[in-house]
């Protein structure tokens, strides 16, 4: 019996070669999408689940004046471990500011490079998360001063395959030359983690631990990631209900000199990597938002492929109905013939999987580079038992419909030949088409919304000049200090309009900031201001618009009280910008009153990306003896292309033992969109699989459709219809269900263009132009797919299709 049915299937396929390919194809390209943002979902769903008791792990972040803030101050750690009993471990990860990259040398072997993702951790790191160890002993790795624990890819650019354990990296940041022993190589195993790190070094150490040990401030500096690991059986709730009462009992006095108001909340670390998107996240984190679009993107494939089996298999009904009928006049029940289409159906999808996978590691590369991941096609064994069960599933759910359909017909009614469509067939294929194109509409319309708006941001004026600007990072001391003699040798070359020196630039993270009020005023009345350090020329450079007063000045000792601030500045200190110039303001040092008079103010700008408003911002003088951390090389129009060389040599020329390492400006700023960037590369892709599966079964449709009236365009020849009537004629019914799919579909697009646009404090209006292109495409490719089957069948010889029954 099953032989029988494998056999009858087989020769159906076989028979129906140009239906049965596109359901084959169309299944296919729909589990290969599945398959692949499975394991897109499956690969950032990973993260953080590899530490041992992870459930007992968390953060412990801030929340002040409505803002969420991933980090907080240095004795927030010490306090959480003496206060509670609950607390089992405890500790801290330090990215310390200007430290993004740090310069690691080997002075034996000759080998130095910049390296990112480097972390200050407490000696206690290795007993709160999980790492696997090469080399070395995670419970004492870092107990020591002046510690380092690398990753394996560090060591091997090291050491080779060396054991590196006890040897001396010299490490430099801007503050000096450090030498760290190497205590542990943790393993590059495939386990991801909201902590990108590539190495680790000891917070005891000679060059900022001795500034961590007088952070005991609770208002200050809340730039320490605190976690804590909580002992079994503790509720979290209950845990979480202790805080303000306990950030009340260490804290109050703190708070109350800097008039401040914080709480602490907890965040589980299995969560913060697609839950969190607060302020200061140590590395760029997922969307779990994003995860559900691509999961509904991943289903609605598949089921328009589902949908295209079901049309394809009903609308081909009457060519197998008097196959039903001879089976039932033969004996066989109503369960046997179900049991037979579903079989078919099954072997197609069994199929289709096969050709699934072909397509999978085809264009995996690809999707990679969209993703920018590096997934594997086969290396999660349980994504493979999904991938089998979801092909299962989607042959009988492709094949339920028809094989109740079929199995439903009556013996006289088909045996004589009077079978035709039913209502509710022809009502149910028709609402499918509709369902289709309204998915591949939604899909289009956002497609065009985050395109537009990523051209928004792309072309606006951000206020200051992002373009012609090669960024430098003054990573070492030494660096630090050759700076005079660098700017002096690149502003000899025709091709460099100015150069300058700053802690920031526009498009990072805002760590640095202050309370300032105005004059006349007091804490109560103070604003929170971002700020940047920088030289005389760093606002010249830039670009930024002066509207008054006058630039830092160029007298090393003059203006280290003077400010320069930005529009929104001047307003909320309850300035006019007209008569700012001369004014001071107020911040708290050392608890005590510190003024800045204003000097000059310049247009607002976004210093950050256009998710955010523009915030008060100031540029100061550097002092205290901070130090730069970028060189802003500014290059004439016209001439970039050839000052890259130049830069370079004269880098090399004053800077023989640091490696030339830049980036674009442009570029950098553009990197706050890369989450967005990514999901419209993603979108634009599977939108253009959605339209090309919905086509294949218009495609079908139109085929079986045009052959079904072969016999009436004949009769229509020879009465006289002219070919573009019939055209017409065969097309309008396929039109109207794209039309009607249109109508559907276009209120769902705005409500989900408007949401996703509300994540930006900038964006595009939703037009009512971007319905109408969108309309417009989806009956454009409506008509270009069914186009070639109908005008075909109107430029038939009509001799044909009337000489036989």
């Amino acid at each position: 019996m099953i032989k029988n049915y494998i056999k009858i299937a087989w020769r159906n396929l076989i028979k129906n070669k140009f239906f049965s390919l596109i359901n084959i194809f169309g299944l296919a390209v729909g589990l290969a999408t599945c398959f692949l943002l499975m394991l897109y979902v499956f690969n950032e769903t990973s993260y953080d689940k590899h530490h041992k008791d992870v459930n007992q792990i968390y953060r412990v972040a801030l929340e002040a004046a409505g803002e969420k803030w991933a980090a907080g101050p240095a004795p927030l750690a010490q306090g959480l471990a003496s206060d509670f009993a609950e607390v089992e471990q405890v500790t801290r990860i330090l990215n310390f500011p200007t430290t993004d990259k740090m310069l690691l040398k080997d002075e034996n072997a000759n080998v130095s490079f910049y390296e990112t993702n480097g972390y200050y951790v407490d000696s206690t790191f290795f007993k709160v998360f999980t790492y696997d160890f090469s080399y070395g002993d995670l419970e004492t790795a870092l107990n020591q001063p002046n510690t380092v624990v690398i990753s394996e890819a560090i060591a091997h650019k090291l050491y080779g395959d060396a054991n590196p354990i006890n040897k001396i990296i010299n490490i430099e940041i801007p503050y000096g030359k450090y030498n760290y022993t190497v205590k542990g190589v943790f393993k590059n195993n495939g386990d991801k983690s909201h902590i990108n790190a590539n190495f680790f070094l000891s917070m005891q150490n000679g060059d900022i631990g001795e500034w961590v040990g007088q952070q005991t401030n609770w208002a200050y500096n809340n730039i320490f990631h605190t976690y804590i690991k909580l002992k079994k059986g503790v509720n979290t709730g209950n845990f979480e209900e202790k805080l303000p009462a306990f950030l009340k009992r260490n804290a109050a006095v703190d708070f109350k000199e800097m008039n401040l108001s914080k709480q602490l909340f907890l965040q589980p670390v299995k969560d913060i990597y697609l839950k969190s998107d607060i302020g200061n996240e140590l590395s760029t984190n997922g969307n779990m938002t994003y995860l559900y679009i691509f999961g509904s993107i991943a289903a609605f494939l598949l089921l328009i492929a589902c949908i295209n089996f079901m049309n394809l298999s009903t609308a081909r009904s009457e060519k197998r109905a008097k196959e039903v009928g001879v089976r039932k006049v033969m004996g066989a029940h109503k369960q046997s013939l179900i049991f037979q289409y579903l079989g078919e159906s099954l072997m197609m999808s069994v199929l289709a999987l096969a050709l699934s996978m072909v397509i999978v590691v085809l264009f995996l590369p690809i999707f990679n580079e969209f993703s920018q991941k590096e997934l594997m096609p086969f290396e999660n064994s349980q994504l493979m038992f999904w991938v089998i069960g979801l092909t299962l599933f989607t042959g009988l759910l492709s094949g339920l419909y028809p094989a109740f359909y079929l199995s439903s017909f009556k013996i006289t009614t088909v045996l004589k030949g009077k079978l035709a469509n039913s209502f509710s067939a022809t009502f149910i294929r028709k609402g499918l088409v509709v369902f289709q194109f309204a998915i591949s509409v939604c899909l289009i319309l956002v497609a065009v919304v985050i395109v537009k708006q990523l051209d928004f941001i792309k072309n606006q004026d951000l206020g200051f000049k992002k373009d012609q600007q090669i960024i430098l990072p003054l990573r070492s001391a030494s660096v630090v200090g050759n700076y005079n003699a660098f700017k002096d040798e690149m502003l000899k070359d025709p091709k460099v309009a100015s150069v300058s020196a700053a802690s920031t630039y526009p498009g990072f993270d805002l760590v640095q900031d202050m309370f300032i009020y105005a004059e006349g005023k007091s804490l109560d009345d103070k604003i929170e201001i971002h700020y940047a350090q920088a030289y005389e020329d760093y606002i010249k450079t830039l670009g930024y618009e002066l509207i008054r007063g006058r630039f830092l000045s160029t007298n090393p000792e003059a203006d280290l009280d003077g400010v320069v601030l930005n529009e929104t500045a001047i307003k909320q200190l309850g300035y006019d910008v007209d008569n700012a110039i001369g004014k001071k303001v107020y911040h708290e040092f050392d608890k005590q009153p510190q003024s800045l008079h204003i000097v000059g103010v310049i247009k607002d700008f976004h210093s950050r990306s256009f998710h955010n408003s523009i915030l008060p911002y100031a540029i100061r003088k550097f002092s205290n003896g901070t130090q730069p951390s970028y060189f802003i090389v500014n290059i004439k129009e016209g001439q970039f292309d050839n000052a890259l060389a130049s830069v370079k040599s004269v880098w090399e020329k004053v800077n023989p033992d640091t490696p030339f390492q830049y980036s674009f400006l442009d570029q950098d700023f553009q990197r706050n969109y890369e989450k967005e960037q990514r999901m419209s590369d993603v979108i634009i892709c599977f939108t253009l699989i959605a339209i090309f599966i919905a086509c294949l079964g218009l495609l079908g449709l139109a085929s079986f459709t045009t052959e079904q009236r072969k016999k009436e365009v004949g009769i229509r020849r020879v009465l006289g219809a002219s070919v573009i009537g019939i055209t017409t004629l065969l097309s309008k019914d396929f039109l109207k269900l794209v039309v009607a799919a249109i109508a559907f579909a276009s209120p769902i697009s705005y409500y989900l263009g408007k949401r996703w646009l509300e994540g930006f404090a900038y964006h595009i209006d939703m037009s009512w132009w971007l319905f109408v292109i969108t309309g417009g495409v989806a009956l454009g490719i409506a008509f270009a797919t069914v186009s070639f089957q109908v005008i075909k069948a109107a430029v038939s010889n009509p001799v044909k299709s009337l000489r036989t029954e």
